[in-house]
């Protein structure tokens, strides 16, 4: 299975951008779901962007729609999440996560996954 390492994170003031990349290690990443999920303190982890192995189907909670995209390399074994316009409500330790799956489809749950990376944290500044 693969074992996943995010990057990216940082501290960033309100309407700034940030690129996280969660890189995979193994060779059987384009059959792998990806998601994104993030936890601030104090509350539990939430599904933030899901996509599938072939990158042609994503997904997004409704927060984030129109300012985060999730994107993937196969080639790289990576996934990408692009946020734009954040706000302090954007600020949380954010995870990659990874399912194998023979499907089209991507998945927005938490335990849907099996694979999980260590985090990497995002502060948005007022």
């Amino acid at each position: 299975q693969v074992q996943l390492v995010e990057s990216g994170g940082g501290l960033v003031q309100a309407g700034g951008s940030l690129r996280l990349s969660c890189a995979a290690s193994g060779r059987t990443f384009s059959r792998y779901a990806m998601g994104w999920f993030r936890q601030a303190p104090g509350k539990e982890r939430e599904f933030v962007a899901a996509i599938n192995w072939s990158g042609c189907s994503t997904y997004y909670t409704d927060s984030v729609k129109g300012r985060f995209i999730i994107s993937r390399d196969n080639a790289k074994n990576t996934v990408f999440l692009q946020m734009d316009s954040l706000k302090p409500e954007d600020t949380a330790v954010y995870y990659c996560a990874a399912r194998f799956t023979y499907s089209d489809s991507y998945y927005y749950t938490g335990g849907q996954y099996a694979i999980w990376g260590q985090g990497t944290q995002v502060t948005v500044s007022s």
